[in-house]
């Protein structure tokens, strides 16, 4: 390896020689620092005796001047033509834009954005392009702007998540065409639905995942997945299953109840959705000491207390407070006493698990309903929502009177949405009560397919409107028909009859039947007009006339007691009666168990060819055992017919249908020669259970069991030409399982029954299967 070295004098020439090139660059770098010093200087300011606009075609050019706010003959900093440049830009008009100083002359230069030629839809299936268009706010004919063709794309894929379709996808295109215009197509990937694979609660004790499922409204997904939509994931819809999940509990003496959390959580393949309820359910409370106090003067509070139904002891209920205090506030008003306002006041009981309840009767401000305004309805008349009022202009203002007014309105399902709102007068004393609502679809047209075993197929064709040209009025219309049965029907209700609480009905109905499955072919026609209207808080009265047309013919079997009834050919019945009802399933005290009590009679002859009492009465008590995963059911039904003497009844008047299960219809009673023929009377008891049966939700599969007891007997002998038997009482026993099916093709009961006590002659059916569906 050769070494070099460098002797003292070299070291001091390359010394000199890097100090030379050092200064060097520095005068460099000071020459073109004062030249860019003195071109920056100079861009700085512009004076502009003139501009020029150059590329506009729609734009005016005072209208682009007046975006750029630059004046001639002034001094322009570059900063101050930056803006201008960023204001043009700003007015959405341009796509592009170009401020060019020439001395002292200013070119603007633009490209305008081109106007919409047509807007459309391309991949769209489950949402059609009407209902799209109206989600976007870009229109044909305005100009299009990018930033707005993208907000509407991001305000459609909201739309398709709403719809339960969180993968959708849209993305705007368009295409140029001449004159500077585009068409604006929006490519929608819809992607497949997004649905509930699982729901589940987190800390619920009193009441199992699968009663608290039966209680929100949204569902797991199911076999019903092609026909109901709640299976679908909506975030939204979640609100509203954390209020009807606390309203469930409350209504159950669950005050201290809440949701601590909601967990909606995407399966991996983004195709399902894991959502979990945390719940805090705490203690069950009951009412403990009730009392009513008047603050009020000259008001007494024992009448008051009278009025209340709820005692110590029963579970704590919001809305029977609410229904108590409403109570007494009617009660008020009927003894002309205004203002009166009740106020619940609370003691909890921690020791005990009780709520003492105190009811204050107090003055309220007296203030007055000045006028009700109702606004949205497009096709329902005014006075239909007004109605639902109890108040009138004028009257003392109640906010819960109109609270309840607005659920009313909500009940009538002619709106989809209905707010009810009360604002200040004019002046401090009155308020104006504000309804806006929202019209929605109120009529229906239904093709029906049905299937049993005793009639065979059949097929339903219907239609029905609960609004009939905004009246609030009713209005249906259907044709049923099998193998042997044809059936006509056409129903009119007017629900504020003359302004009142009195619902006035108008039915029409024809049925026919041939011979193919029976001994004769029959003919009924009835016209039926009815009043019915509230006689208690849960009881209800019906009144009504009913002229009906009669007639057997065509028969072939040999009971001498039908060929009778045959041979007297058509014949008229002209009746008066009533039907009075008492329900507290949906108003009594407890959540969870109800009575219903029906009872009714008909009395025939006034005019027409028949004279008789007809006489039918039903009582059904049910309630939910087993932190409500079980129903229990009574029934308790019976019925008479008691003719004028020296008339008999006929087949059409006596009772003939299925009484009980594990029999045909018209399979048990009196017979003669083995032809059964109905009875004068009937009873039957019926016992049966509701339960899950440890299926998956999804399978929409629960079960049943039931016990009935029951016979129809009494026949006038008279034409008798044979052997008639089963004349008097002769109780019947089926015992039985049930299988209901949430199916696909509509709800499906299948029951299978086997009788335990029978009678010679009668006709059992050991399998029974009903099911219909719309579509």
């Amino acid at each position: 390896m050769k070494h070099f070295e460098v002797d003292r004098p070299t070291r001091q020439q390359l010394f000199s020689f890097l100090t030379s090139i050092k200064a060097a660059l520095c005068a460099v770098f000071l020459v073109f620092a004062v030249v860019a010093g003195t071109g920056q200087a100079e861009a700085q300011s512009y004076r502009f005796s003139s501009v020029t606009i150059e590329g506009n075609q729609r734009i005016e050019p005072s209208t682009i001047l007046s975006y750029a706010g630059i004046a001639r003959n002034e001094t322009v900093s570059a900063g101050e033509l930056n803006d201008a440049y960023q204001r043009i830009l700003a007015s959405g008009l341009f796509e592009r834009a170009e401020l060019v100083p020439q001395g002292n002359r200013l070119v603007i230069r633009v490209t305008e954005y081109p106007t919409i030629n047509r807007i459309a839809f391309e991949g769209n299936k489950k949402l059609k392009d009407e209902d799209l268009e109206e989600f976007i706010k870009s229109r044909v004919r305005q100009v299009y702007s990018p930033t707005q063709a993208e907000r509407d794309a991001a305000t459609l894929a909201e739309a398709y998540a709403q719809n339960g379709r969180v993968s959708a996808r849209i993305t705007p295109r368009v295409i140029r065409r001449s004159d500077n215009r585009v068409d604006l197509i929006f490519e929608v990937f819809e992607g497949g639905k997004v649905e509930v694979q699982r729901i589940g609660f987190v800390g619920n004790r009193a009441y199992s995942d699968r009663r608290l499922r039966r209680v929100i409204e949204s569902k797991q997904t199911g076999l019903l997945r092609a026909l109901i939509e709640r299976d679908t994931f909506v975030e939204d819809r979640l609100l509203f299953d954390k209020q009807v999940l606390t309203d469930f509990y409350n209504s159950r003496g669950y005050v201290d109840f809440r949701v601590t959390g909601t967990n909606a959580e995407l399966a991996r393949e983004r195709d399902a959705y894991f959502v979990t309820f945390n719940v805090q359910e705490g203690q069950q409370f009951r009412f403990g000491e009730i009392s009513t106090v008047s603050e009020m003067n000259g008001v007494e509070a024992e009448p008051y207390h009278d009025a209340l139904k709820v005692r110590p002891g029963v579970v704590y209920s919001p809305t029977l407070v609410e229904s108590s205090i409403a109570r007494m506030e009617r009660l008020a008003i009927k003894n002309g006493v205004d203002f009166l306002r009740v106020d619940p006041r609370i003691t909890r009981n921690d020791r005990d698990l009780t709520l003492d309840v105190e009811f204050v009767l107090t003055r309220g401000p007296r203030i007055f309903v000045e006028r009700i305004d109702i606004e949205g309805n497009t096709t329902t008349l005014d006075r239909v929502i007004r109605r639902q009022f109890d108040v009138v202009e004028g009257d003392p203002f109640n906010p819960r009177a109109i609270r309840q007014a607005a659920d009313r309105i909500r009940a009538l399902r002619f709106f989809s949405d209905v707010n009810v709102n009360a604002r200040e007068g004019s002046r401090p004393d009155q308020v104006v009560i504000e309804t806006d609502v929202e019209e929605t679809t109120t009529g229906n047209v239904s093709v029906g397919l049905s299937f049993s075993t005793n009639a065979g197929p059949g097929v339903a064709l219907g239609f029905s409107e609960r609004n009939f040209i905004g009246r609030g009025q009713s209005l249906n219309a259907q044709i049923a028909a099998s193998a042997d049965r044809i059936n006509y029907n056409l129903g009119f209700l007017e629900p504020a009859f003359l302004g009142r609480d009195v619902a006035f009905g108008l039915d029409f109905a024809l049925q026919q039947t041939n011979s193919d499955n029976s001994l004769f072919d029959t003919t009924i026609g009835t016209f039926r007009p009815s009043l019915t209207f509230p006689v208690s808080e849960n009881g209800r009265l019906g009144i009504f006339y009913s002229a009906a047309y009669e007639d057997m013919s065509d028969y072939n079997g040999v009971s001498g007691i039908l060929q009778s009834e045959v041979n007297q050919g058509d014949l008229w019945t002209s009746a008066l009666g009533y039907q009075f009802s008492y329900d507290t399933r949906r108003t009594g005290l407890n959540p969870n168990a109800g009575v219903l009590l029906a009872f009714g009679q008909e009395v025939a002859g006034l005019g027409g060819d028949n004279e008789f009492i007809k006489s039918t009465g039903r009582l059904v008590g049910q309630t939910t055992v087993m932190n409500e995963d079980v129903t229990l059911r009574a029934i308790l039904e019976g019925g008479a017919i008691e003719f004028k003497k020296g008339q008999n009844s006929r087949f059409l008047n006596r009772f003939n249908g299925q009484v009980i299960r594990g029999f045909e219809p018209n399979g048990i009673g009196p017979s003669e020669n083995g032809e059964l023929l109905g009875g004068d009377y009937f009873a039957a008891l019926k016992l049966e259970a509701d339960f899950p049966l440890g299926l998956p939700d999804e399978y929409g599969i629960t079960g049943g069991a039931f016990y009935d007891v029951g016979s129809i007997w009494g026949i006038d002998k008279r034409n008798a030409t044979g052997v008639v038997s089963s004349t008097g009482f002769n109780d019947r026993h089926v015992i039985g399982f049930s299988i209901f099916w949430s199916s696909p093709f509509g709800p499906l009961r299948m029951n299978f029954s086997n009788a335990l006590k029978k009678e010679p002659g009668d006709i059992e059916q050991v399998f029974d299967l009903t099911v219909k569906t719309e579509f």
